[in-house]
């Protein structure tokens, strides 16, 4: 039901499985797990995977932190989309990458669930996509020392905030790995 014209198809995100993301995250072998499920029911599919990868000082460039998880490869013929902000589409070829592929509606996963992936999720959604959160394929580290709560309840905060956004013409919520249909979007 997305907002974009004759953009009917879907994609899933793959957002900043990278090894220094993922080294300080909670729950990383069951996220990594069930990504990897989600790749290859997309793959199998024929559904457009598209990988975003972050770059930051704590995240160099080409360095072993801004790798991905081993245990996540994209296939050469995947797009991969290079960020320096928390939002995917800031200042990113994900918008033109998306509209080539006719991709108007998004299955997010990845990292950290309280920074790029809430920012990705915003940003797909003012641009007009049907944006659905894999509530058990993302993942965040503890950031208790700067006053977050327990990682755990910001995930499970995001996956319930997330479930009740809403807005003219577009989708969101949010749905565990099993419950993905890459075909349909979520009925408002």
């Amino acid at each position: 039901m997305t907002t974009l014209p004759d953009r009917s198809e879907t994609a899933l995100l793959v957002i900043d499985v990278q090894q220094g993301v993922m080294s300080a995250s909670v729950d990383t072998e069951n996220v990594v797990a069930n990504i990897s499920r989600l790749l290859e029911r997309a793959r199998t599919d024929g559904v457009p995977v598209v990988w975003v990868q972050h770059s930051s000082e704590e995240l160099p460039l080409g360095s072993e932190e801004w790798q991905f998880v081993p245990e996540l490869v994209p296939d050469p013929a995947e797009p991969l989309v290079h960020k320096r902000y928390g939002d995917a589409f800031e200042d990113t070829d994900l918008e033109a990458v998306l509209a080539e592929r006719a991709v108007g509606r998004l299955i997010v996963t990845g990292a950290q669930s309280d920074a790029c992936i809430r920012s990705t999720l915003h940003g797909g959604f003012t641009r007009g996509y049907d944006v659905t959160l894999v509530g058990d394929a993302h993942t965040t580290e503890d950031l208790g020392e700067w006053g977050a709560p327990p990682p755990e309840q910001v995930i499970a905060h995001t996956n319930l905030y997330w479930s009740f956004q809403s807005a003219p013409g577009r989708t969101a919520g949010t749905v565990s790995t099993a419950d993905v249909e890459f075909g349909a979007p979520l009925a408002v």
